[in-house]
């Protein structure tokens, strides 16, 4: 149940499209995969808001994410891709390009 600014762990995982399924979110979450805000989280029903940092080991490797909003529902992956923000993904092509042109322009 969300109360306001605030919604469980497991339910942000899945409407964010992290997990496939709210079960498999409590078992990554209950495993202790998931950080909050560098703490280790071992209940599904803790709290996330806006502006929480999460760290979550997958077996991709591991994800940091920025909650950026709460969902009412599971929705289309453009949705899910709303309610978080990954604080170090890779430059975009055209900040590799800035820095490709100051690199150069130092060379001269």
């Amino acid at each position: 149940m969300t109360a306001g600014n605030r919604q469980r762990l497991d339910k942000w995982l899945w409407f964010a499209r992290i997990v496939k399924t709210r079960d498999a979110a409590a078992s990554l979450i209950e495993a202790g995969h998931v950080r909050l805000n560098r703490n280790k989280v071992t209940k599904p029903a803790h709290d996330v808001k806006p502006g929480d940092v999460l760290t979550i080991v997958l077996h991709s490797g591991v994800r940091v994410l920025k909650v950026e909003g709460l969902a009412p529902r599971r929705g289309p992956a453009s949705a899910a891709r709303l309610l978080y923000r990954e604080p170090d993904a890779p430059r975009t092509d055209a900040a590799n390009a800035q820095k490709e042109d100051a690199s150069a322009a130092g060379n001269c």
